[in-house]
């Protein structure tokens, strides 16, 4: 249970007796709550798997302690014909059980059996008719997993991609069809001992991995366990079963799936059969489907433990749209978010409601999806938008979405790392003074260029850029986040280093050079990839962040508290203090020609960073400092850093419940809206 606020009232009594839930009356606001769908609960699975129970084996078993809601509501108030429910009508003993206030299933909306409710069925491949159903559909979908196939399985939000995660061959394939890389997949275990097999796992990820939440959490491998499912990656992310289907699947299984997003690449995850049977039909062999419609697409959420504390990395299943208490009156607020790992979020009352993961806007079916939801948030919430927020870069889709969509209401631009600086604020309800460290790869910044290494102070009434980093070049544009060996190009470049005629990198040093096509950065995420290519453990990457976290993990296997110097200076004016990474990366390489052994190297960077946050914040005069950005889930440098600034005497805030990447930034911008005169 989660208790959002405490109530009295007096209210003089009727004088009738017994107890009931009366038919919802459309009168007065809507209160914004709404409940995330729930993992399966122990009563019910007892069900699910006793022979005597007219509910034995059947997929879709819930109560009032479990089972969809943020996925089947349609409107509110959240009655059964509000949701996708409507369409299967109760037969006469789901009907007692619903109207009975001494049964778990008293006014469960999703209440069902095999006699009334949703069913399964298996295709064969997608333009043919099901060939089973019921039971028969869920072991002809376990036989196709066994026999190395994948399967495309419609979940709770939508649909999944299944493979044995102990068939390597199988692994691979679903990597090659879904143009994967080397991004890692989850694994989803029969049980928690089974994690325990393969992972360590300390007793808070285990409760964790257990809750109704039912989260994906990134655990440690051990030794090379699954290193299919997570190429040179020493975490894993691992879950276990959450919906009736996933049991009776892991049941007949018995040993791991790898359960990962039934999507296209940078699309949205499909809800619907048929878009199903059309977007995954050169991935997936065979189907598992049901005729249960989803209302909206919810992803997995993932979360990892740092510094003791769960942080929340992708804010879903089991979370969304539980909303956030600031504490503060909000306008009707609407936030458009940003590019990558996009959410949207609105402000009512004392409340921010933060949407589901909708992922990068880089195709028109993301884009869509994207509309969709701000549609559905504001009519499910009935909020008449009085404030639009929106990104400051202006060739963002969502923020030319605002602009365009919203032209007779006020609007508000908020700049990136504030906006992430704001979201952790919104999160403890904290107030200005403060100091914001916001770290991460790419953001709009006030001059145009690229801005990722971002210290602010921030009091009542302003905000002031404090410090960041020098700024350094990117060798042919934007191609250069995906090339690692191109920042390192210019990190070397830019210190002096003198290349050899014969350089493989000879066209990018011209570029350089010559100021060609290379526009400016001073990001700190573009600062680990070039420290990636240095030490050559990535020159090109697969999927977003693989280069910094091929330098995390490398770190981890050093011990040492060396740390190369940092130089800090004033620009002109009054102005932020910059690090010149200079000297660091003349030391690293000097550490490369003298053969030091890339973790220590590795170590000693991550240390380098530490001692400049607690430097910027001793240099702030602050007493609060918060860190926030997509760096900060990187567990090792979070995790130095805050024992650093705690042992120094500073106040400490970090993400828990809203992600420190671009997925926070909705609900920051919808915060900042308490303070106009700042951004």
């Amino acid at each position: 249970a989660k208790i959002l606020s405490k109530e009295k009232q007096t209210i003089q009594p009727t004088g009738e007796v017994g107890f009931q839930i009366r038919e919802s009356q459309s009168s007065g606001k809507i209160v914004p709550l709404v409940l995330p769908d729930i993992a399966v609960c122990p009563e019910c699975l007892g069900e699910l798997f006793d022979p005597k129970n007219r509910r034995y084996r059947y997929p879709f078993i819930n109560c009032t302690h479990c089972g969809p809601r943020f996925s089947i509501i349609q409107s509110l108030p959240y009655d059964r014909p509000n949701t996708t429910m409507s369409g299967f009508e109760l037969c006469p003993e789901c009907r007692y059980e619903y109207e009975n206030p001494e049964d778990r299933r008293f006014h469960a909306q999703p209440n069902a059996c095999p006699k009334c409710g949703p069913q399964v069925y298996f295709h064969k491949e997608p333009t043919s008719a099901p060939t089973d159903s019921g039971e028969d559909a869920i072991i002809a979908a376990f036989a196709s997993i066994r026999r190395g196939h994948i399967l495309a399985l419609k979940g709770l939000g939508g649909f999944q991609l299944v493979v044995d995660a102990e068939n390597t061959e199988a692994v691979l394939s679903l990597r090659e069809r879904k143009q994967r890389g080397n991004k890692p997949f989850a694994v989803m275990f029969p049980d928690i001992q089974s994690i325990h097999n393969s992972t360590v796992i300390s007793e808070q990820e285990q409760r964790l991995i257990e809750s109704s939440e039912a989260p994906i959490v990134l655990v440690e491998k051990r030794d090379d366990h699954f290193d299919s499912a997570a190429p040179a990656n020493p975490y894993l992310g691992v879950f276990l079963p959450y919906t009736p289907l996933h049991h009776l699947l892991l049941q007949l299984f018995k040993t791991p799936l790898i359960i990962t997003s039934g999507n296209l690449s940078n699309e949205p995850i499909c809800k619907d059969n048929d878009e199903a049977f059309a977007k995954l039909k050169n991935i997936a062999d065979t189907f598992l489907v049901h005729d249960r419609p989803i209302q909206r697409p919810v992803d997995d959420s993932v979360v990892r433990i740092i510094s003791g504390k769960p942080q929340i990395l992708r804010r879903a299943r089991g979370y969304a749209p539980l909303p956030i208490e600031v504490g503060i009156p909000l306008k009707p607020t609407l936030a458009a978010g940003g590019h990558l790992k996009n959410t949207i979020a609105i402000g009512k009352d004392n409340k921010i409601i933060l949407s589901q993961y909708i992922g990068n806007l880089d195709t028109t079916e993301s884009t869509e999806v994207f509309e969709a939801t701000i549609s559905d948030f504001e009519n499910l919430y009935d909020l008449k938008t009085e404030v639009a927020i929106y990104d400051k870069h202006p060739d963002y889709f969502s923020s030319h979405f605002i602009r365009t969509r919203y032209k007779e209401i006020s609007k508000q631009s908020v700049q990136h790392h504030l906006a992430h600086v704001f979201s952790c604020m919104a999160e403890h309800a904290l107030e200005p003074p403060l100091l914001g460290i916001s770290w991460d790869g790419t953001g709009y910044g006030e001059d145009g260029s690229i801005w990722g290494a971002e210290s602010f102070i921030l009091d009542k009434v302003a905000c002031k850029r404090f410090a960041s980093i020098d700024s350094f070049r990117l060798p042919g544009g934007e191609s250069a986040i995906k090339a690692p060996s191109r920042v390192a190009t210019s990190l070397l470049f830019e210190s002096g280093y003198e290349f050899s005629k014969g350089d493989k990198n000879k066209l990018f040093v011209q570029l350089l050079d010559r100021n060609l096509h290379a526009p400016l950065c001073s990001s700190m995420g573009r600062l680990f990839d070039g420290i990636s290519a240095m030490l050559g453990l990535c020159e090109r990457i697969d999927y977003e962040g693989e280069a910094a976290m091929l330098v995390e993990f490398e770190a981890q296997k050093s011990a040492t508290k060396e740390a190369y110097a940092i130089e800090i200076s004033q620009l002109a004016d009054g102005g932020a203090f910059i690090f010149d990474w200079r000297t660091m990366i003349k030391g690293i390489q000097a550490d490369t020609k003298s053969k030091t052994p890339a973790p220590r190297i590795a170590r000693k960077f991550h240390n380098t960073l530490v001692l400049l946050i607690v430097e910027i914040a001793k240099m702030s005069g602050q007493e609060v400092v918060v860190l926030t950005g997509g760096c900060f889930q990187n567990k090792l440098l979070s995790e130095l850093a805050i024992s650093k600034l705690t042992d120094t005497g500073f106040n400490t805030y970090t993400h828990q419940q809203i992600p420190p990447n671009d997925s926070g930034i909705a609900a920051g911008q919808v915060f900042s809206s308490l303070y106009p005169s700042i951004v």
